[in-house]
This record gives structure tokens, sequence and C-alpha cells, in this order.
């Protein structure tokens, strides 16, 4: 496994929209545990392709048990192609994001989602999720689709920079999306 490049901002492959995968092959395989090993390394709970300057609809998610949420399991999750085929309820949370480092603000959401995508065996999911896991997943889904969280924010007064000392000692209200 290796450690990816993060791409940030103003790099015009974050706009685009990525292209969906035809089948799920070693190489995909491949770069999905990379993608892995980035996030964690960064560290984040969530990694699009389109972040590491592959434009595929693919993305890893790890939510470590009670990270914003008291009670919370760990979640972990590698999704193909992924579609929310469902969305209820709408809440306001803060969002960072690993092209967007240092930076936060609060984003709209739906608070529960059913997505339906593919497995790393080529097998398709339907997964369902609320809370803070439903708002990674709905920030990673956006990245495919070439949306920043910044897009999605509606007061901008709410856009701020979170000091390197909270960035560093991890979840500061649900900070960091990806």
């Amino acid at each position: 496994m290796a450690i990816l490049d993060i791409v940030l901002e103003g790099d015009p492959r974050l706009r685009q929209k990525a292209h969906r995968i035809r089948t799920v092959d070693d190489s995909i395989r491949r770069l999905a545990a990379d993608m892995h090993e980035t996030m964690l390394d960064a560290p984040g709970v969530g990694l699009a392709a389109p972040q590491v300057g592959i434009p595929l609809r693919l993305f890893v998610v790890h939510v470590p048990e009670n990270y914003v949420e008291e009670g919370s399991p760990e979640t972990t999750l590698t999704l193909v192609n992924p579609e929310i085929v469902k969305a209820q309820g709408r809440v306001l949370g803060y969002e960072g994001c690993l092209s967007i480092p240092g930076w936060t603000g609060e984003v709209p959401r739906s608070d529960r989602v059913t997505i339906k995508a593919i497995g790393l065996d080529n097998r398709p999911l339907k997964i369902k999720h609320e809370g803070w896991v439903a708002r990674v997943l709905q920030h990673e889904i956006d990245h495919l689709d070439g949306v920043l969280f910044l897009d999605r924010v509606e007061d901008r007064s709410t856009i701020q920079e979170v000091p390197e000392t909270e960035e560093a000692e991890g979840p500061v209200e649900a900070l960091s999306a990806d």
C-alpha cells in the first residue's frame, strides 16, 4: 500500500465529474487500499478518488466509534459508483475537507440516506445511515460530482479558519468530513 498525494482546492480535477467504474478488479482494490491508508494518514474520515487525482466514482470511509456522536459505532466502507436513492431530514453541521485543509463551514445535509453502490467484490450494496456517517457519505458523493463542501455552505459567515492545534487534535464539533 502507498500514501497518495491529496489534491488541493484550486486543482481543476476536484471540479470534474468522476467516471463510473465498469468492474472492480485488482487495480481498483489496490487503489481503494491506498486511499484508505492515505485517509488514515491524513487523518480524515473519508476520501474520494478525485481527491487523489483519479476521476473514478470510488470512495473510502472510516468513522471511528464515538467520533462525533456518543454511542456511534465504528463504520468502515468502500463504495464504488454510489448513488443516493433516498434522503430524509435536514440538519446543519460543520464540515472540513482534506482538499481544503484548515477551513470549516456549516453545511446543510440530509440526516438519513439510503445509498446503492457496488462493493469491492462486485456485488450490489444498499446501505442506510444517519447522523454523522450520512453526512460523510453525502460529502464524498459530492466529490464524485465535482462539488466541494464550500459550495454547499448557505451562510458564508460560518466559514472559518481552524487553528492548527484544533486540527491536529481531531474532531472539533465534526470538522473533517474527509
